[in-house]
């Protein structure tokens, strides 16, 4: 017996669609985007409700169970992870999706004879498995659990090549036969083809691979509503895919580099992870103090924020270094890059969760014109978004990527702990220029002491 006709069923699915649309637009910005993720939630509430109260449901016992010991672990884990590692925990999350995704073809593969139902079945356990894989490999990475570099080996295109092959193989005989023990060995071809697609990936291109796996699930999790007969699940699955897309190809743009190039790169070198050797080559270093009579006399500043600034948790000092200068009558801005951090929007958050006004985040179509009429521009852990490198050298691993134009400024301090290049591995030629000065330190701690300075002026 159901309490939910299938009228308020489809109406009530309908509400839910909109609010997971009204989500992706209030994401859109940071101003809205607390409410856009509370909308979203609604949805998905909704939407768990209505199946619950429409569908007449067997184990269910067990079925809150696990929904208890799902949310004991996950709630926890979302409220304590910082917000350098986000991205972590979006390949956490995006990895049980496309692994859930995966099990439920597994276990409708035996009910049906339907041979379009048994297509959406192994198009399901296929991408699911890789993207569970390749989830795990890109937390692993992310977390220092494995090398963030590249992993290559010898005969690695082959055997990813035959992989693949033998995926599809297994796909189509799984289609015509209805065999569990093929679509297991299918599952297992799919983990073992998302391990390869991402060993392969390191460095800056993690992020971007993350995003990428994102979208392989929303298409999973498409399928199974094909599987199902849930429209919701479709409608929110292809809302998952299609985002996901967008968002790696404005990753992928922002780094100057193709999807395909970021996937296969390293197959041929061509990967941004490069040296970690630290340059021996001499720099204008300055003290604290130095520091803060450049800031302290400007008329104009403009701070450029990076992944350094997030690993030492320096957010807020930054935001009381920029209240500090403003008091003294400054124009103070923050140049936000489309990839700071590690994901777009992360800096923002970072940024606003330091109450720095949204006003004063500018990203860099806004901000980069207005370098060349800063007094000082203070870069404070980033690093390859500032390269000139990425205009200047072609063959560059960097080359085409779009920069913040920190060059431009009359002067540039760069706050860094040591000469070790970004995530690109190569040198930043702006670090030598006569109008750069270097401070030395945790970005934390220097923007502490540069803050005292500028208050003791």
């Amino acid at each position: 017996m159901t309490l939910i006709n299938p009228v308020w069923t489809s109406l009530l699915y309908l509400a839910a669609a909109v609010c997971f649309i009204l989500a992706l637009k209030g994401l859109n910005s940071p101003r809205t985007a607390r409410r856009g993720n509370l909308v979203g939630a609604f949805g998905a509430a909704l939407a768990v409700a209505t199946v619950f109260f429409s569908v007449k449901m067997d184990n269910v016992p067990w079925i809150l169970a696990a929904m208890v010991v799902g949310s004991g672990v996950a709630a926890p884990v979302a409220r304590q992870v910082k917000m350098t590692q986000m991205p972590q925990l979006v390949a956490l999350f995006n990895g049980v999706g496309g692994g859930a995704a995966a099990l439920v073809a597994l276990l409708e593969l035996a009910p049906t004879e339907d041979h379009w139902v048994r297509v959406a079945i192994v198009f399901t356990l296929l991408v699911g498995a890789v993207s569970f894989a390749g989830s795990a490999i890109t937390f692993s990475k992310l977390q220092e659990l494995m090398t963030t570099r590249p992993v290559v080996f010898p005969g690695l295109p082959t055997l990813m090549g035959a992989v693949l092959i033998a995926a599809v193989g297994a796909a189509v005989a799984v289609v015509f036969s209805g065999s569990l023990a093929l679509a297991l060995v299918l599952l297992l071809l799919g983990l073992a083809a998302g391990l390869l697609l991402v060993l392969p990936v390191g460095g800056a291109d993690v992020p971007i691979v993350i995003s990428l796996l994102n979208a392989f699930t929303g298409l999973a999790v498409a399928a199974s509503g094909l599987v199902l007969g849930n429209v919701l699940l479709v409608v929110a699955g292809t809302l998952v895919g299609a985002s996901g897309t967008i968002l790696t190809r404005a990753m992928a743009a922002a780094m100057g580099r193709s999807v395909a190039g970021i996937l296969f790169g390293a197959f041929k070198g061509g990967s941004t992870a490069g040296s970690t050797a630290v340059s021996d080559r001499p720099v204008r270093s300055s003290s604290p103090e130095d520091v803060a009579v450049l800031l302290g006399y400007a008329q104009r500043v403009i701070i450029v924020p990076g992944y350094g600034l997030a690993v030492a948790q320096g957010q807020h000092t930054a935001a009381e270094l920029a209240l500090a200068l403003e008091a003294r009558g400054i124009d103070v801005d923050f140049a936000i890059h489309p990839v700071a951090g590690r994901m777009p929007g992360h800096m923002n958050v970072l940024l606003a969760e330091a109450n720095v006004p949204y006003e004063s985040l500018k990203e860099m179509g806004e901000i980069n014109s207005e370098f060349r009429t800063a007094d000082v521009a203070l870069v404070v852990g980033a690093n390859d978004v500032v390269n000139p490198a990425a205009k200047t050298t072609a063959g560059s691993p960097i080359y085409g990527m779009p920069i913040l134009e920190v060059a431009d400024a009359r002067q540039v301090v760069f706050l860094k702990r040591s000469m070790r290049p970004g995530f690109a591995g190569i040198e930043n030629e702006l670090m030598y220029e006569p109008q750069t000065t270097l401070l030395f330190g945790d970005a934390k701690e220097s923007l502490a002491k540069v803050l005292s300075a500028v208050k003791a002026l």
